[in-house]
């Protein structure tokens, strides 16, 4: 059973992930399509831990799972969707929403099922990787010396693509008030300090 446990394993979390990834564009509902992507992000993070490769994993769990929410706010944002109207339909999104729930579940348990199996049947390092060092230590070594530029890179084409989808969601309404840095360093002493002259036993009238 132990030997053929990593083969399940990885047919099952394929055919999840094929089929989730057709479900994300096939699915009209974007709240349907939010949980079948996070149900794809899932079972690829499966199958890189099954590979060995448990930081991709991992990142991908973080970062893209964690960003799904900002994701599907920015939709939301740019849709003009009636929040009225999606609370009132909250509760016909709980059968699917448990069918993704009971997925998910099932595939940590089947990909935690593999710490389990014997030595020999677990993946090895390839060629030129020491076993006496962690995968995330080595992918570490290399990408914060080898290619600190471009990781550096990476993250600053990120920083600008988050302001560019801030400003682009960003909108202007009467009577909402605001900080305006600009006249906050513009503004003179004589702006913001009125000298008042009050006389003996008279206080500051209207």
């Amino acid at each position: 059973m132990a030997e053929i446990l990593p083969g399940i394993s990885f047919y099952l979390l394929s055919l999840i992930a094929i089929a989730a990834s057709f479900m994300v564009i096939a699915a009209r509902n974007p709240v349907h399509s939010v949980m079948y992507l996070i149900t794809s992000f899932f079972s690829v993070a499966g199958l890189f831990v099954l590979l060995g490769a448990e930081f991709l994993a991992l990142i991908l769990v973080m970062v893209y799972v964690g960003a799904v929410a900002v994701l599907f706010l920015f939709v939301v944002m740019m849709l003009d969707v009636d929040f009225v109207e999606l609370k009132q339909g909250f509760l016909q999104y709980l059968p699917i929403g448990a069918v993704v729930a009971v997925i998910l579940l099932a595939e940590m348990i089947l990909v935690g099922s593999s710490v389990f199996l014997p030595a020999e049947d677990t993946p090895v390092s390839t060629d030129g990787l020491s076993n006496e060092v962690s995968n995330i230590k080595q992918i570490g070594n290399v990408l914060y010396t080898e290619y600190a530029f471009f990781f550096e890179a990476v993250g600053l084409i990120l920083l600008l693509a988050m302001v560019g989808a801030i400003v682009l969601t960003l909108r202007t309404r009467k009577g909402v008030k605001k900080q305006d840095i600009f006249k906050q360093i513009s503004r003179t002493r004589d702006q913001g300090v009125e000298l008042v002259d009050i006389k003996p036993g008279e206080g500051i009238g209207s």
